[in-house]
């Protein structure tokens, strides 16, 4: 049940309020607003009206003035609405003094980013990430009107006769809190052991990175032949997936779809998915995607490199992706390769366009691999399965005096098979033809 889903009571008209301040660039309060829109629409509920407050000085009880504040709840009562969502942070102060004063729910951006990666977690590390952030969003609320936890309790957990209902709710929460982040720390060790084992078979590895709804599962489905979800909404998918493919020069790469980025983005969510995109950390190199066709993509673009700063990673080798060119105009299209003549333009639809990325994919997939013919003994087919398994075999021939094997292996590992490299024989020099002796 969503956290601002009153109890027996299903909100579903939601009236929106977007802001723009002085620190803003023009324009930007209605790009955001329209943002918001699209993010409330995810969840199913219906956008009664939307309005832009233009806003000096926010103020402490309702952010807003309070003269705005009754007539933004007087429209959106007329218009039937039961939940005003904000596009700026409220404190939970503010979302009590809304609810108690005009009798609406009241939530923020955050809380509908929250409630979305909820809706659309599938896998446990997901799940777990999700709960340990709306349980630490909610915490400070316990208080709201228009909370509604959910909670199971047991004889022993109803606390003394001088508990206050309040107080069990809190304590609820710190329980769950605790226990989340258990959970999530035995995820995060296996994880790690499964990173080890990848660490074990050197391959070069990268991360798709992005806003969302640019295309990123999308991308890693053209060139896996994956068949991920993928979906023409915002946070379509939230859970890391890792598929590998060969490139052009026959080495294998790793490439991670990862959560789509937007602009502001719960810190908490950032905290709380390290785990998920700590696949961008350890990546070799980033593939970082953008959409031609908004209008809004050097925002984007921004936004993108703003939190890959925030996780250490804005230093990476970075291959600068501009996807949809078959949706955009020629005229938009040149403009936009002038402006950025380093990244590389293409449509994962059509096609069009991906030579050029698998070809700046393997200038910067680094490995330590060498090519090499290895003719392994009959008696050694133990070596053989184990080139199998930490290189990447190309060919394999059965000759009278061993297996031929051809392809790239590690060179950390060449003391196993140094002894063993082939040269092929040169080929043998015609022989020259006896002449006739003179008599």
């Amino acid at each position: 049940m969503p956290a601002f889903q009153k109890p027996d009571e299903l909100l579903q008209r939601a009236f929106l309020v977007g802001v723009q301040t002085p620190g803003m660039k023009p324009g930007e309060g209605a790009e955001l607003l329209a943002e918001l829109t699209e993010l409330v629409e995810n969840l199913d509920l219906t956008v009664t009206n939307s309005t832009l407050v233009n806003l000096k000085v926010t103020q402490a009880r309702f952010f807003i003035g309070s003269g705005k504040a009754a007539e933004l709840a007087a429209q959106a009562k007329a218009e039937g609405a039961q939940l005003i969502v904000f596009d700026e942070e409220l404190s939970p102060g503010q979302q009590k003094n809304w609810e108690e004063e005009f009798g609406l729910a009241v939530i923020d951006r955050q809380e509908v980013i929250l409630e979305i990666f909820a809706d659309r977690a599938r896998t446990r590390e997901a799940v777990l990430q999700v709960a340990l952030a709306r349980m630490e969003y909610s915490l400070p609320r316990l208080t709201r009107a228009w909370s509604h936890l959910s909670r199971q309790r047991g004889k022993g957990a109803m606390g003394g006769e001088g508990e206050t209902q309040l107080e069990q709710d809190r304590r609820i929460v710190r329980d769950r809190i605790t226990h989340l982040k258990t959970e999530i720390a035995t995820v995060l060790k296996q994880r790690e052991v499964q990173r080890r084992k990848r660490a074990r078979q050197p391959v070069p590895s990268a991360a798709i990175v992005g806003y969302t709804n640019a295309g990123k599962s999308s991308l890693l489905n053209k060139l896996t032949g994956a068949q991920l979800y993928a979906a023409d909404k915002l946070f379509a998918t939230l859970d890391p997936t890792t598929r590998q493919f060969v490139l052009p020069d026959d080495r294998t790469l790793l490439v991670t779809d990862t959560v789509g980025f937007i602009r502001r983005l719960p810190h908490r969510l950032i905290e709380a998915f390290k785990a998920t995109l700590e696949e961008v950390v350890v990546s070799d190199f980033l593939i970082h995607v953008l959409d031609v066709t908004n209008p809004s993509v050097d925002q984007h673009q921004a936004t993108t490199l703003a939190v890959l700063a925030e996780l250490g990673a804005g230093k990476k080798p970075t291959i600068t992706v501009y996807n949809k060119i078959d949706a955009v105009d020629a005229t938009t299209l040149a403009a936009m390769r002038a402006q950025h003549p380093d990244a590389l333009f293409l449509s994962v639809h059509t096609g069009a366009g991906m030579d050029a990325l698998l070809r700046r994919c393997s200038e910067l997939a680094v490995d330590d691999y060498e090519s090499a013919e290895l003719l392994i003994p009959h008696n050694r087919y133990d070596l053989v399965s184990k080139l199998h398994t930490i290189g990447h075999v190309r060919a394999q021939d059965t000759h009278d005096d061993g297996v031929l094997l051809s392809g790239r292996f590690p060179i950390k590992s060449a003391p196993l098979y140094a002894d063993f490299l082939y040269t092929p024989p040169a080929p043998a020099e015609p022989k020259k033809k006896a002449g006739r002796k003179k008599k």
